[in-house]
C-alpha cells in the first residue's frame, strides 16, 4: 500500500515553465523590497567615480611620461 505522505518522484521534478514561473514570481516578491537610492544621492556618488576614475587616469598617464624619461636617459649600446 502506498504511503500518502511521501511524494513520488513525479511531483518532485518541475516543468521548465513552471520553474520559471516560481523563479519569476520570487523575483517580483523581492522586487518591491528593493530600497532605491535618492537622484540626488546617485547624482553625487557618479560625480564621485568620474573624479577618481579621472584622477587615476592622470597619475597613470603622468607616471607613464616620467619613466619613459627616466628609460630614455638609460645610454643604449
Amino acid at each position: 500500500m502506498a504511503n500518502p505522505n511521501v511524494k513520488s518522484k513525479k511531483d518532485d521534478k518541475l516543468t521548465l515553465t513552471d520553474g520559471l514561473k516560481n523563479y519569476f514570481k520570487g523575483v517580483k516578491a523581492e522586487w518591491g523590497k528593493v530600497t532605491w537610492p535618492e537622484k540626488h544621492q546617485i547624482i553625487v556618488e557618479t560625480g564621485i567615480v568620474l573624479f577618481v576614475v579621472t584622477a587615476f587616469t592622470i597619475a597613470v598617464y603622468l607616471m607613464d611620461i616620467i619613466f619613459k624619461g627616466l628609460l630614455g636617459l638609460i645610454p643604449l649600446r
